[in-house]
């Protein structure tokens, strides 16, 4: 058992309409730790009738608090952030504790979150509509936003507050309320966030959290789909998830945003400060041992500096260690579960069978346990390999030769993705370029970690749709009413 300073944060049970439920079912589903393969906790399998129930009670408390002040809900949403911030060290054991990433990982994250919704907190404010006028000059049109109504939100594990903090916070802010289901490998974090939301001020049933197992998480899902009382769905995951979830919600006609899987180049130029590029390429590729939807996958260098690039790439990964989370000094902790390791296994032996070379063998770490894995880095990639054209959601460094500009360009933009690019250059016309016409929702520059509140978050083609953050995040969470007037004068 993690020691807590405020063990209030450990919650066991859904939590709707402002009370922590005892549920009916009969089922549970059990937590464990990935490091260590033991038990963190068992808790119920919610039945349908109870996710309906708290369904239904998001929708009453949406109609009150869709009249609440921007004003109230900006200071319901910074005494969040303060709670967050007071609570960040027993918030990251509890992200160490159930998704296995570094403690130092974990309280980073925990501070991105709460930046969400201290950001928020700001923009609740600052929802704007406009004066237009029509070819009419006798009227008036006026435009304003207003909450689109209770919004279900499905998070992954990989940052199990921040997915929720990303999504929670423009919803609050724009007055929605929302029902919320965690990945079930990791749900103590999303169940200590409601217990900080509650603390905060919320009112009861704007922030509901429900449970369900992997084996009831289909079922949910089409739940979620299909309710007409639910208008907007936020689903952060796989991009066949995504679809599979786009088609169940045509019957609703729902409003949609889909954070989705991403395979992004990172493109280093001869021209680029090796060192920084390096060190940069490797805090990409190798953030959560690459369980990010941003991280890098595919490693473009080019001919000029390929092999001292690789030189360098191979002796900073041969630094890491590998370890438990809670372990004083580990830069790199554990896989979620042994799926992962699976795909990261495949993806290597594909691309050796094909002519790559190896670096760096990695492997399995028996001894650490059975979800530890040693990165792997190869070389002389080739576009015919899996690790090209899937996205690998794991510790495997694939590096790529590239001759020109337009070439990796091409390479790029040769997959149905868009999330996430990178690029390193100190010649502008490379920047300029590679920024304008790679096909990506976001564009990094001399950079490999850019996450921020501030920042338009999001993708295109299958990476989805919508964005979360910035001055737009709370744009997905809202629709536009225009109001005619007609001039009251003229008929006086």
């Amino acid at each position: 058992m993690v020691q807590l300073k405020n063990p209030d944060l450990i919650r066991s049970t859904p939590f709707v309409n402002g009370e922590w439920i005892t549920s009916k079912s009969t089922k549970t589903f059990k937590v464990f730790d990935p490091a260590t393969e033991e038990l963190i906790i068992e808790l119920p399998d919610q039945t349908r009738e109870e996710i309906e129930y708290a369904i239904e009670t998001c929708h009453i408390a949406y109609e009150k608090f869709k009249h609440t002040s921007p004003y109230e809900r900006a200071k319901w949403l910074r005494n969040l952030y303060n709670l967050i911030i007071e609570n960040v060290d027993d918030l990251a054991k509890i992200i160490t504790w159930e998704n296995g990433k570094c403690l130092t990982d974990a309280i980073g994250e925990i501070k991105y979150a709460a930046s969400y919704f201290e950001w928020f907190a700001e923009e609740a404010k600052r929802i704007y509509g406009h004066t237009i006028q029509p070819q009419n000059q006798n009227n008036k049109v006026i435009t304003y936003k207003q909450p689109i109504g209770v919004v279900g939100l499905l998070c992954p594990f990989n940052f199990p507050s921040a997915m929720g903090a990303r999504k929670l916070a423009p919803a609050f802010a724009a007055g929605c309320t929302t029902i919320l289901k965690p990945d079930f490998q990791t749900p103590l974090s999303s169940l200590a966030l409601a217990y900080l939301a509650h603390e905060a001020g919320f009112p009861p049933g704007t922030f509901n959290v429900v449970l369900v197992s992997q084996a009831s998480t289909p079922e949910m899902g089409l739940l979620f789909c299909e309710s007409k009382i639910i208008k907007k769905i936020s689903f952060t995951g796989s991009t066949p998830v995504g679809k599979l979830l786009m088609k169940q919600s045509s019957s609703t006609l729902k409003k949609l945003s889909m954070e989705l899987g991403g395979n992004a180049p990172v493109i280093i130029f001869d021209d680029a400060k090796l060192d920084w590029a390096v060190e940069q390429a490797i805090a990409s590729k190798f953030r959560s041992l690459g369980q990010t939807c941003v991280c890098a996958n595919r490693i473009y260098v080019q001919a000029g500096v390929y092999e001292k690039f690789n030189q360098k790439f191979i002796e900073k990964v041969k630094h890491f260690k590998i370890g438990n989370g809670f372990e004083p000094g580990v830069t790199h902790a554990c896989l979620i579960n042994d799926r992962a390791i699976l795909k990261v296994e495949d993806h290597f032996k594909d691309a050796v069978s094909k002519g790559a070379k190896v670096l760096i063998a990695g492997g399995k770490l028996p001894a650490l346990g059975k979800n530890f894995y040693a990165p792997s880095v190869i070389c002389d990639v080739t576009n015919d390999m899996k690790v090209v054209n899937e996205e690998t959601f794991g510790p495997l460094g694939a590096i790529i030769k590239f001759e020109t500009k337009e070439q990796v360009l091409h390479w790029c933009n040769d997959t149905p993705f868009g999330l996430a690019s990178y690029v390193f250059s100190e010649n502008l016309n490379n920047i300029w370029y590679m920024s304008e016409y790679l096909e990506s929702g976001m564009v990094a520059v001399n950079t490999g970690i850019f996450t921020d509140a501030a920042m338009p978050f999001g993708g295109v083609k299958e990476s989805g749709f919508g964005r979360e953050g910035s001055m737009y995040g709370i744009d997905d969470y809202t629709v536009v009413k225009s109001i005619t007037l007609g001039n009251i004068y003229h008929h006086a």
